[in-house]
């Protein structure tokens, strides 16, 4: 089965140019979305044969997250249980019968950090919400989670440690996730692989200098690693200044 997870930094900007065509190319079982920046009804998208799911931000043209997907599930839930982060339209379950698939925008720390207690407020339910899910069944988490998690996952870690997406503290919460039985499937297969990201900023010619930060990942439970086959980030496809990252599976 092939995933693939893209932070397309807002959708109907993104089927203006190549969305439809890059969809068609990657022909996932499983096509997940980050800040799509839309409220219901502003997007009709012809997708046939995929069942589609959206969750909105209450505040217009901000965050938000989608689902695409070949395979009904047997149940979907919005957010991640907790009246104070489900405002932001930030994450979708789907649940199937031998695990689950979230998708999830992570909250930006934001510049000066003024997010960062609330982006660490999120964390703690985040993790407890997964950790929930995973008692029940093996979970696979995709999206956009706003973290380089160690040196190796940016270009300029010194001139970026303490900035947002790159504070002691979001990197310990993300060792923590991984440390509760999670794993984050790239490193699983290339652990030392450097200079390769899935954001670059618009500023600076950022992708042409491949100046990046991997912040966009597929984790699993590590009672998967035996179906899982291979964890792509495919620095290729354009139209976002995210690109898409993807993981292929067996039958789980």
């Amino acid at each position: 089965m092939k995933f693939i997870s893209w932070n397309v930094n807002g959708l109907r900007a993104a089927v203006k140019h190549d969305f439809a065509e890059t969809f068609d190319q990657l022909d996932a079982d499983f096509f997940c979305i980050q800040e799509t920046k839309m409220q219901e009804g502003q997007l009709e998208l012809e997708l046939p044969g995929y069942h589609q799911y959206f969750s909105y931000a209450e505040r217009k043209g901000y965050s938000g997250t989608a689902i695409f997907t070949k395979h009904e599930p047997v149940n979907v839930m919005y957010g991640i249980e907790s009246d104070e982060f489900d405002h932001e339209g930030r994450a979708i379950t789907l649940e199937y019968p031998n695990f689950y698939l979230v998708t999830s925008y992570v909250p930006n720390s934001g510049a000066g950090l003024k997010r960062l207690d609330f982006r660490l407020g999120w964390n703690k339910a985040f993790l407890q919400y997964l950790n929930k899910l995973d008692k029940q069944k093996p979970v696979i988490l995709c999206g956009d989670l706003n973290v380089a998690h160690k040196e190796i996952d940016l270009k300029n870690p010194t001139s970026n440690h303490h900035n947002a997406g790159f504070t002691d503290e979001e990197r310990e919460d993300f060792t923590k996730l991984l440390s509760e039985g999670y794993m984050d499937t790239f490193r699983h297969f290339y652990p030392d692989r450097k200079d390769i990201y899935s954001w670059w900023s618009y500023r600076f010619h950022s992708r042409d200098r491949n100046a990046g930060w991997r912040i966009d990942y597929f984790v699993a439970s590590d009672r998967l690693a035996d179906k899982i086959e291979d964890s792509k980030i495919l620095t290729d496809v354009f139209g976002s200044d995210h690109c898409p990252v993807e993981l292929d599976t067996g039958e789980i």
